[in-house]
């Protein structure tokens, strides 16, 4: 299985089995807390204290990409666009052919070890959140987002930054509230799809996300960051990223 396929490129294992195509290797300290949805990056308050954050450490950024996608189950080539599976043994994130992809649509294929990452986006306009809701999550930056490990059955939070994917770990009494306020919050799937949260100055947007979006996204972070703010094509890449989701998303009541 090559490393330079698919998202491998942006992030590499193997994990924790707490998450899906992140990295196990860390280095222990906080970060800058630059936050690259807004203006002001890089002069956001310090983290709290009872913040346990870990920078993940990503793969080279020179390290060679393969001129051709390939499956890595099958070997056949695939497009630009194309499906990802979980492989939730080894906790990573697996370029796929369709036929591949569909195989794992059912969460009993492979006894589960593997599992399509869906391609839905939702909103949920009727329960919208709060920048209060957002201060009670404690995170550091006005973008993350938050994976259910159906295997630890607990939530884990990430947010882009210089170096990647940067962990933290959340206060769960406080998602466990917020959850009972905001019903999208549990209805993302384990493993393979995560809810995106965005603060910024006209207020904060929640999603349900693709867990290969978000975590390509945190890999172009680390790719174009530039400096201590991030730069303009880091800003530029967050800004696109939003404005692609927001075009593709469907209300949470129309689902089924």
């Amino acid at each position: 299985m090559s490393n330079s396929t698919g998202l491998r490129r942006f992030v590499s294992g193997p994990p924790s089995a707490a998450r899906a195509g992140a990295v196990h290797k860390t280095r222990e300290g906080q970060p800058e807390h630059a936050d690259p949805t807004r203006g002001d990056i890089g002069r956001g308050d310090p983290a709290p204290q009872s913040a346990d954050i870990r920078v993940l450490a990503p793969q080279p950024a020179d390290a060679p990409v393969s001129s051709a996608e390939r499956c890595e189950l099958c070997a056949t080539e695939v497009p630009a666009e194309h499906g990802h599976l979980a492989d939730l043994e080894h906790s990573s994130l697996m370029c796929a052919c369709r036929a591949c992809y569909l195989l794992f649509t059912r969460r009993d294929a492979a006894r589960g070890r593997y599992r399509a990452v869906p391609d839905r986006y939702v909103i949920d306009p009727a329960h919208p959140f709060t920048t209060a809701d957002w201060d009670e999550l404690e995170i550091p930056v006005g973008l993350a987002f938050f994976l259910r490990s159906s295997l630890q059955q607990t939530v884990t939070g990430f947010y882009p930054s210089p170096a990647g994917a940067t962990e933290c770990k959340l206060d769960l009494d406080s998602w466990e509230r917020l959850t009972g306020g905001h019903p999208m919050l549990g209805s993302a799937e384990p493993d393979v799809e995560a809810i995106l949260i965005a603060k910024n100055d006209n207020g904060v947007e929640s999603f349900i996300v693709p867990i290969d979006a978000c975590y390509e996204l945190a890999g172009r972070m680390r790719l174009l960051w530039r400096g201590f703010d991030g730069g303009t094509e880091a800003r530029q890449a967050i800004a696109a990223f939003l404005g692609s989701v927001r075009s593709r998303v469907r209300a949470l009541d129309q689902e089924g």
